[in-house]
């Protein structure tokens, strides 16, 4: 059953995202160690007179870091137990959004130039390892990434995810960890084994929407509640657990898309822009190739 905090939620308002923020979690402090070895890094590439992007700074504290901190920190958090609509809202942006961001800040291309001798090396050999080829094949962290909300919503995981604050604290982990490998070697930035070219990338993208679909329309159209009597026995005035579901399914749907289509937009960008680089780069070989053959010509005559 529901414990006394979460009964005495007060009604979910815009003000209560300020006046419930909780500064107290593990994970609270992981964002500030996070952001702060990352403007570390940024900072000792300036001392040594390097750039780094501002934009990939920005990406990565900004959506990146301080999205996962809106829907956990602050005043959100206190309501992933209480709404599942709430609960779909961190399921999104710790799965679908804040890991695109992170990886288009390349937070491991900003180690690999930071790091000193023996840490970079033992960095580089985990990139190289067997486990990091298997974890970052696109095949299997798609796998991972639709396989595993249909696990959690369709056994008793999600009733224990409620009851136990571990479980919560674990599946909100795993949502990012899983965001991370799935979204990492499409759209990151950072050196990966195995990485595929765009056009690939882009099927796994479409072939991704369907599974969202899929199972937001299963959580619109259940006949019976997700955690079971949870969300009953809480008691609340303020919310109706059916109509809430309803709200959490139709998140669910439209999200999903929305990524998706978003995310196919982001990599006809990156494949046009790469698609430049590599016609500019034919274009100097071609002139070099030229000016040799003037000078040969010149040289003979």
């Amino acid at each position: 059953m529901a414990d006394v905090a979460a009964i005495a939620v007060p009604p979910f308002t815009v003000s209560a995202l300020f006046t419930e923020i909780q500064l107290t979690s593990w994970l609270a402090l992981t964002l500030v160690v996070a952001a702060g070895l990352y403007l570390y890094g940024v900072h000792r590439l300036r001392l040594r007179g390097d750039r780094w992007p501002v934009s990939r700074t920005v990406l990565f504290l900004g959506p990146g870091l301080g999205g996962i901190a809106a829907v956990t920190v602050s005043g959100l958090g206190a309501y992933d137990t209480t709404l599942l609509s709430v609960h779909m809202v961190q399921h999104m942006v710790l799965s679908m959004i804040a890991p695109i961001f992170l990886a288009l800040g390349a937070p491991v291309t900003l180690a690999l130039r930071t790091l000193p001798g023996d840490p970079r090396r033992r960095l580089l050999a985990v990139l190289h390892s067997r486990f990091a080829r298997v974890v970052t094949f696109p095949l299997v962290a798609f796998g991972l990434f639709v396989i595993n909300p249909f696990v959690l919503y369709f056994t008793d995981l999600y009733r224990l995810t409620l009851e136990s604050s571990l479980a919560h604290e674990f599946v909100h982990a795993h949502f990012i960890m899983t965001g991370c490998l799935f979204f990492w070697p499409l759209v990151g930035l950072d050196p990966l084994p195995g990485r595929w070219p765009y056009p690939a990338r882009a099927l796994l993208m479409v072939l991704s929407v369907p599974f969202h679909t899929v199972l937001g329309l299963t959580v619109m159209q259940s006949s019976t509640l997700f955690g079971g009597d949870w969300y009953p026995s809480l008691g609340l005035t303020w919310a109706d657990p059916w109509a809430d579901q309803e709200v959490a399914g139709g998140i669910l749907w439209a999200g999903g898309e929305f990524v998706s289509v978003t995310m196919l937009a982001v990599l006809v960008v990156q494949w046009m822009r790469q698609s430049e680089r590599e016609a500019r780069r034919i274009d100097r070989e071609l002139d070099r190739q030229e000016a040799r053959q003037a000078r040969a010509v010149a040289a003979a005559d």
